[in-house]
């Protein structure tokens, strides 16, 4: 069991987990719209291509209808979540893309980050949910079911995203694994 810090549970929070193209962001919004808002998406995913922009675009089409808004956040998710204090609920999608974008910031200046760094910002991470009055939730990979990748990169993001998870789900209160768009809670909450 990863540590979390002190231990407690985080009982506003919840994570979604699920491999790719599972169900999970389409299941993580519902379960968003299910609750009171107002509701707002934090979003890590930096447009590179017109093949991303077009995954974005469907993303945010896909919550048009339920009064969403959204902050485009690729970093400081700690600090989005104390600046998103006025919502009700907060999505955060997704935490993968969260850990790509911060190892290419520190590659750009030299720097190789290492689980003790994920593990020093999922800590500020927490710290900013437990903060937070509403529900929070989080999307993220299952990255350790597949085959071990030859590339030294590929394989070090795969152990932060491990990193990552196991310390946000330690803390979280309710936990649900997707798989074919059903999802199955792995850690039952007050959500």
């Amino acid at each position: 069991m990863a540590d979390s810090g002190d231990g407690a549970q985080m009982g506003n929070t919840c994570v979604v987990v699920g491999g790719r193209r599972s169900g999970k962001s389409e299941y993580a919004q519902a379960l968003a719209e299910k609750l009171p808002g107002p509701r707002v998406i934090i979003a890590t995913c930096p447009v590179l291509d017109e093949e991303m922009s077009v995954r974005i675009k469907k993303h945010q089409d896909a919550r048009k209808a339920s009064a969403w808004d959204t902050i485009e956040e690729p970093l400081n998710l700690a600090s989005s979540v104390l600046n998103a204090s006025g919502y009700g609920v907060i999505l955060i999608d997704c935490l993968t893309l969260w850990i790509n974008n911060l190892m290419y910031q520190n590659q750009q200046i030299g720097v190789v980050i290492s689980e003790e760094f994920i593990q020093e910002k999922c800590h500020e991470l927490i710290g900013s949910c437990r903060e937070h009055s509403g529900k929070i939730i989080m999307v993220t990979n299952e990255t350790g079911m597949g085959i071990v990748p030859e590339n030294e990169q590929a394989r070090l993001f795969l152990d932060l995203v491990g990193r990552c998870n196991q310390i946000m789900c330690g803390v979280a209160d309710h936990v649900a694994l997707v798989v074919c768009g059903q999802p199955l809670v792995i850690k039952k909450g007050s959500f």
